[in-house]
């Protein structure tokens, strides 16, 4: 039988987006190209970008891919990874389906046919001491629904001035908007699988039939009959994380008030004004810590992906946390596979918890300039929006990115005034 026709090359393009993630790869073949878009959203716009970057990005995505779109990867719904497919308010959305993609990716957390209809426990909650998968499920789904509607609120009372101080507001307000629904753009996705084929994907599943000469292994997100861990986050993990301290060690105390009128704050006694305001800083710091909270369970429903092209393997993991990493890290068949990586997406912006260490000690490709397979690593950020340096919550991770200098071929949007990075991969 004849060889089936494989890539010769592929480029990937990173484009800036602020913070966010929008990648697209091109597979080049002899009778054509092929092109997979991987996510498109920002919660933040480049510091140095135009009012319309999220126009600008999707006209040289038709542009690049000549007005066809073959693949779209969602890997979950942070509106940093999809509010460039929403189609509300002049969005992008309408740009992006007209390119008529013949698949659609998306975790099996926004399978349609999942999505949770339970109203309470069931007597059949529990089957000999043990949780009921299908109730696990249905409840998990529907706590990601619940999150969504704490999140928009935190992001409302994150207007109020009074609430807290200036920093701990904006962190509010950007991680709670961060985690609303983005219905649009999910509608928009579930609309272009429909009219295509749609694959609502979880580890362990591979989409070899999707592009010729490419194995897509699915690394993630576990469904929870695989592992429980991504219901929750680790509280710390030194050996993991890319940290000096733990910033989760403490937890306050809620302060309540009475019901009745309130009073001006200026009206009041000193001492009493100190008090209500440290109070409400307090509720701000707790508000804080559950919404991030929110944000890490989301991250853990990410796809990961990797991707297998000749000699060549690519890492495309979300933002994908330690929990979500946990179950892979333990195949030995798939360590074996991400030991010998030759490009990595940075997980999660270059946050602490996404790119575990146990995963960079397993990339044999990285090292220094001398080395001839030399790493690569590909970070769409953008420093200042999340997190903060003082607390050791800052993204990039400053000692995440001082290894990724060293050690690979590191390229990051960051500060940069470049639409778009590309780097391109012979086979």
């Amino acid at each position: 039988m004849p060889e089936p026709l494989s890539p010769s090359s592929i480029t990937v393009r990173m484009y800036n987006v602020g913070f966010g993630d929008c990648f697209l790869l091109t597979f080049h073949y002899a009778a054509g190209q092929r092109h997979m878009l991987v996510d498109f959203g920002s919660a933040a716009s480049p510091k140095s970008g135009p009012a319309d970057y999220m126009q600008r990005v999707a006209r040289d995505i038709i542009r690049q891919c000549g007005g066809k779109l073959h693949i779209i990867v969602s890997t979950h719904r942070h509106r940093d990874h999809i509010s460039g497919f929403s189609t509300e308010q002049g969005g992008t959305g309408k740009m992006i389906a007209d390119l008529h993609p013949d698949h659609v990716i998306l975790p099996w957390t926004e399978d349609p046919e999942a999505a949770p209809d339970a109203s309470a426990p069931t007597t059949s909650s529990y089957t000999r001491g043990k949780p009921d998968p299908k109730v696990m499920k249905t409840w998990f789904l529907r706590s990601l629904a619940d999150m969504h509607e704490v999140a928009a609120s935190v992001a409302s009372l994150s207007l109020n001035s009074g609430l807290a101080g200036r920093d701990t507001r904006t962190q509010l307000q950007f991680l709670g908007e961060d985690n609303l629904k983005n219905l649009s753009a999910i509608q928009n996705l579930r609309a272009m699988g429909d009219a295509a084929r749609a694959y609502y994907v979880n580890a362990g599943m591979i989409l070899n039939s999707l592009l010729p000469g490419v194995k897509i292994t699915v690394l993630g997100p576990p469904t929870l009959e695989q592992s429980n861990a991504i219901r929750k986050r680790r509280a710390t993990d030194p050996g993991e994380f890319w940290q000096f301290c733990n910033f989760w060690a403490s937890r306050h105390t809620t302060a309540k008030t009475r019901g009745g009128e309130q009073q001006p704050i200026a009206e009041l006694p000193p001492n009493v004004r100190w008090f209500i305001r440290q109070s409400r800083q307090i509720l701000a710091d707790q508000m804080l810590e559950l919404v991030r909270d929110l944000d890490n369970v989301l991250n853990n429903t990410s796809v990961i992906l990797l991707l297998e092209a000749g000699s060549q393997k690519l890492l495309l993991p979300g933002d994908a946390q330690i929990e979500n990493w946990a179950f892979a890290l333990k195949n030995p068949e798939w360590r074996k596979l991400l030991a010998a990586v030759n490009l990595y997406k940075v997980g999660h912006h270059g946050s602490l918890n996404a790119t575990p260490k146990s995963l960079w000690r397993l990339f044999r490709n990285k090292g220094d300039e001398s080395r001839r397979e030399r790493l690569h690593s590909m970070c769409s950020t953008r420093s200042g929006k999340h997190g903060n340096f003082r607390s050791g919550t800052e993204v990039p991770r400053r000692t995440l990115v001082e290894e990724l200098r060293a050690h690979s071929s590191y390229t990051s949007t960051d500060e940069s005034r470049t639409l778009c990075h590309k780097i391109e991969i012979p086979l």
